[in-house]
């Protein structure tokens, strides 16, 4: 049974996202996940690999390609970069609730 605060989290997810959004912030910090997972060399691994993946698959299709690389491709972004955006995913809430 999930807990309160998780159920008042879920509650205010649209809310949040949508003042990330409509204060540029979302655009910022998305920038700055990529910059961060291209500095560490993560984007080209992760198209290296599909590439390879779509090379053995028997019939390739989009989605077929992503459903099979959603569940490595989320768990290899590095730790470091994961603090990073959580870091300035609470500093924006910080401003926020302020």
């Amino acid at each position: 049974m999930p807990s309160a605060g998780l159920g008042e989290a879920d509650a205010l997810y649209p809310h949040i996202q949508r003042r990330l959004v409509e204060s540029g912030e979302w655009d910022r910090i998305r920038s700055l996940l990529f910059t961060r997972l291209n500095d560490v060399g993560w984007i080209d691994n992760v198209k290296s690999n599909s590439k390879e993946r779509a090379r053995d698959m028997e019939s390739t299709s989009a989605r077929g390609l992503l459903q099979e690389l959603s569940s490595s491709v989320h768990s290899s972004i590095p730790p470091a970069v994961k603090r990073d955006v959580r870091s300035q995913i609470k500093v924006f809430l910080g401003q926020e609730i302020e």
